[in-house]
């Protein structure tokens, strides 16, 4: 789907914001509207978050803070949908249960889900400088590849990745497969999509085509944007903390290997994937990019944007629309899946 008109992004209006927001559980079940619309069940499970019109298949030109009742995220004007996959525990019998999250850090009361970060420069600056735009009704975007199993085919999906915390505030070191040895509070799951857009195209066939990392080096590296896509946008990053404490000794594997499967069975790690569909209202988002504002307090303070409690964020649930066990002791993960393990 393409822009009718093209956006003059460069000349956007400078902004310095970095916002950090968290978003409740919406549903945990088997769909997915950007890889398999109109799918019911979709290929594997998915845990969601974000506005309440989530559907097995989603109208790029839909308006979704119409069609949505509620958002599972703290600004009241994101009803945008950011989901990824779900990690299951292999118990040493074979079986498999799903790995429970945890609210991140602050957000401890929250039922789940998933931290969000919208950043226009490195996260460790404290001054966001760059000239950014908002994404446009209708964008949509994927990274990552679940048919990943080696280091060498997740090394083109840049910064997805693994943090064995033994503590909430742990953010390193980061690995690319999964830990091994256990982690006293947790791991944490960060996804980081591509900064470069083509400027023209809301989405592409494989919904990633129309994205590109840098140049060269990372978003943090600040490397040019390549000729093919030379719009700089702000990078979306998800932070997902998955309760890995509550398994006990005797369910993990006897030879010291990771006991994590994805929910299509993925038992290395290089598949982590993230799914992206914009459905802010307004220009609610462009007036965040474009304010002095650091996290979520001073960022709604800011532009005048409205939060919700926790407990609110939390109540804007989905019941699921495929009907099937995905948190109890399972011979197979739904859809008929085993672990597959990789090479380093």
């Amino acid at each position: 789907m393409k822009l009718t008109t093209v956006l003059a992004l460069a000349l956007a209006t400078p902004g310095s914001a970095l916002v950090r927001f968290h978003c409740s559980q919406l549903v945990v079940e088997r769909l997915d509207p950007l890889v398999n619309p109109g799918m019911v069940p979709s290929a594997h499970v998915h845990q969601i978050v974000g506005g309440n019109a989530f559907n097995a298949t989603m109208d790029p030109k839909a308006d979704l803070p119409a069609e949505s009742t509620c958002t599972s995220c703290q600004f009241e004007d994101d009803f945008s949908n950011y989901w990824t996959a779900v990690l299951y525990f292999k118990s040493r019998n074979g079986t498999y249960k799903r790995v429970p999250q945890l609210g991140n850090n602050q957000f401890e009361k929250a039922n789940g889900g998933l931290t969000i970060y919208y950043m226009q420069d490195p996260i460790y600056e404290s001054k966001q400088t760059s000239k950014v735009k908002a994404f446009q009704p209708g964008f949509r975007m994927f990274t990552g590849s679940v048919t990943a199993r080696t280091l060498p085919e997740a090394l083109p999906f840049r910064q997805l990745t693994y943090v064995c915390m033994d503590s909430w505030t742990q953010r390193s070191p980061e690995t690319i497969a999964f830990p091994t040895r256990k982690c006293k509070s947790g791991i944490m799951t960060s996804i980081r999509f591509p900064t470069c857009w083509d400027g023209k195209n809301l989405d592409s066939p494989d919904h990633i085509a129309h994205m590109s990392y840098p140049e060269t080096g990372t978003f943090e590296s600040g490397g040019p944007c390549p000729t093919t896509h030379p719009v700089r946008v702000a990078q979306v990053m998800y932070e997902v903390i998955w309760d890995t404490t509550v398994f006990k000794d005797e369910e993990w594997p006897v030879d010291g290997s990771s006991p994590f499967v994805w929910s299509f069975g993925d038992g290395t790690g290089y598949a982590n994937h993230g799914d992206y569909l914009f459905g802010w209202k307004g220009d609610a988002l462009q007036k965040i990019l474009d304010a002095n504002c650091h996290f979520m307090t001073n960022c709604s303070k800011e532009t005048g944007l409205k939060l919700q409690s926790i407990d609110a964020m939390n109540r804007c649930m989905q019941r699921p629309k495929v009907e099937e066990d995905v948190n109890g002791w399972l011979n197979a993960l739904p859809g008929g899946y085993h672990a597959e393990y990789g090479h380093a």
